[in-house]
């Protein structure tokens, strides 16, 4: 679960810098029908998308933050547009993920980001799936079991035949 949560928060992080690294206006302006309008951020829905994405539920985040939260506060937290900067860094810190990736994730410009970087392979980011079926591991370990017990059962045949020979030489 750590490894995963700590992957998680690698791509995120990824993910984050290369939003930050986008221009909000000139970005914004081609996504919106009115040109020049600064869309606004919708940090609640952040804070939920992460929390999601990490496999993390409202009542772990809400006992994560303290006593007076409950999940139903966290709920209502994440239809808020705006959340309070020190709030902000507190859910920072239990979910491992950047300030600024509540405040500036935009899930149209990581759309974007992800389009661009899949389609032009310069900058693709390669991801290795390997699929480990459990099932074939036993079955491969079985058989190299098998393999060793047929090879040990050799060695004791020749040990066998070279203790007769010693022993009707005498």
């Amino acid at each position: 679960m750590t490894a995963h949560v700590s992957r998680l928060t690698s791509h995120v992080s990824r993910l984050t810098s290369h939003v930050s690294s986008l221009s909000l206006k000139s970005q914004v302006s081609t996504f919106n029908k009115q040109p020049n309008m600064e869309q606004k951020i919708h940090q609640g829905r952040n804070i939920k998308r992460f929390r999601e994405m990490l496999g993390i539920k409202q009542e772990a985040l809400a006992y994560e933050l303290g006593e007076e939260w409950n999940q139903k506060k966290i709920s209502l937290l994440e239809q808020k547009e705006e959340v309070d900067t020190p709030l902000l860094e507190q859910i920072s810190q239990v979910l491992h993920i950047p300030v600024e990736a509540f405040k500036n994730f935009d899930e149209e410009q990581a759309v974007n980001v992800i389009a661009n970087t899949f389609t032009n392979s310069e900058n693709a980011v390669g991801f290795i799936i390997t699929n480990n079926n459990p099932i074939d591991q036993l079955m491969k370990l079985h058989d190299e079991k098998i393999a060793l017990y047929e090879r040990m059962l050799k060695e004791k045949d020749e040990m066998m035949v070279r203790l007769e020979r010693l022993i009707g030489g005498k």
